[in-house]
């Protein structure tokens, strides 16, 4: 009896330290950035104790601040994930159709607390939005995680109230409605598997609530939308990129940072059967990470702040893009960054100096951010969009 536990223990231990090299170059998280994913994980735990112990070592190798985890079964099995998850608590929301839970770091935030809403509202969310809310660095910060209704034949009937897109359209406009009416000034990031594709055309866009708005809105993952399937979040059939963060305006400027960032974390990459090892064992999704550096971590003071009236012309543009903005009695950095937070351009603005254009031509098509900044002055932020 002795030696079978002992070769139980050795066994435990031994997959310990596999799965432990298997993800050790899996990185993502920093301690100077807030990290939000969210993540599909598929019927968790899909493989049982397998997927609970790859879930673990995969979130703690990414070392991410907060995970918004649609589709878990029990609560039991996500108190096993985060008993086994050093730093990290979980808090879960029952449904009949898989719950919505959070995973998140226990020493970063103030002021927790979590509750749902539109609980009465079944039709257009077949599980009722998990609602996040805590201090992070002073600030108040809002994460809505949520799994809208999945399927339909991507052609919205609005005609129809019971048309899949229809209720994830109908879906949106109360996301849109609640964070108007609760949090017109905020930090809001909305997350979840929304089982819809961004880049639809303005008839059949789900999502067109958030898009036309421009200046309250900005789903984070637009790029990864608009760009290389082989980095969707939904690989499986039909290949699609479905699972998205939106951020609220106060969080553009801080998405516009070199050091803020989105990505598909590509988790089949570290599993020796890559896409069917993963799937098989933890999920038919991938995780989406949204990394921001925030003002605060910047160490900006109030007296610092410039105003933010920086013109681009023209937006969306072609060709020649123009920037007005305010004039400044020191040398100013206009530096261009893509989405992904890689630096496109940069050039030196003179004293005084309140407009600069240039041709873009030459540049990929896809969201950009032109931020202006010196040595004492807090950096102006202004996005735009090359056809």
């Amino acid at each position: 009896m002795f030696e079978r536990k002992l070769i139980f223990v050795l066994l435990i231990s031994f997959f310990a330290i596999g799965a432990k090299a298997q993800f050790e170059d899996l990185h993502f998280g920093t301690d100077s950035t807030l990290e939000v994913v969210t993540w599909n994980i598929e019927h968790f735990p899909k493989a049982g104790q397998e997927t609970i112990d790859y879930v673990a070592q995969i979130i703690q190798a990414l070392d991410v601040d907060i995970v918004a985890i649609q589709e878990v079964s029990s609560k039991d099995d996500l108190d096993q994930l985060t008993d086994g998850m050093e730093a990290y608590d979980n808090f879960y929301a029952y449904n009949q159709y898989v719950a919505l839970a959070f995973v998140y770091k226990t020493d970063l935030f103030q002021n927790i607390s979590f509750f749902e809403i539109f609980k009465n509202k079944n039709r257009e969310f077949p599980r009722s939005p998990l609602v996040m809310k805590m201090d992070y660095l002073g600030q108040e910060f809002v994460i809505i995680n949520n799994h809208f209704k999945c399927c339909g034949n991507q052609i919205m009937d609005l005609n129809d109230e019971w048309d899949e897109e229809t209720r994830r359209h109908d879906a949106s406009v109360l996301i849109d409605d609640y964070i108007t009416s609760n949090f017109p000034v905020g930090n809001i990031v909305v997350v979840g598997d929304l089982n819809d594709i961004l880049t639809d055309t303005e008839l059949n866009n789900v999502f067109q609530v958030f898009i036309d708005k421009p200046d309250e809105y900005l789903f984070a993952d637009m790029a990864i939308a608009e760009g290389d399937e082989a980095n969707w979040s939904y690989p499986s059939w039909p290949r699609s990129h479905i699972d998205h963060i939106l951020i609220s305006n106060e969080l553009i400027d801080d998405f516009g940072n070199p050091a803020s960032t989105i990505k598909t974390i590509n988790v089949e990459e570290y599993f020796e059967q890559g896409w069917s090892g993963y799937d098989n064992n933890v999920s038919d999704h991938r995780p989406v990470g949204l990394m921001l550096k925030t003002e605060n971590q910047l160490g900006v003071l109030p007296n610092e702040i410039l105003s933010r009236n920086i013109l681009v012309f023209p937006n969306p543009l072609s060709d020649f893009v123009n920037f007005n903005f305010p004039a400044s009695d020191a040398e100013m950095s206009l530096r261009i960054y893509s989405a992904v937070g890689e630096e496109a351009f940069d050039v030196v603005i003179s004293k005084n100096q309140s407009e600069f254009s240039m041709d873009f031509s030459g540049y990929e098509s896809g969201l950009y951010f032109v931020k202006l900044s010196s040595s004492t002055l807090k950096p102006i932020v202004a996005r735009f969009i090359k056809n």
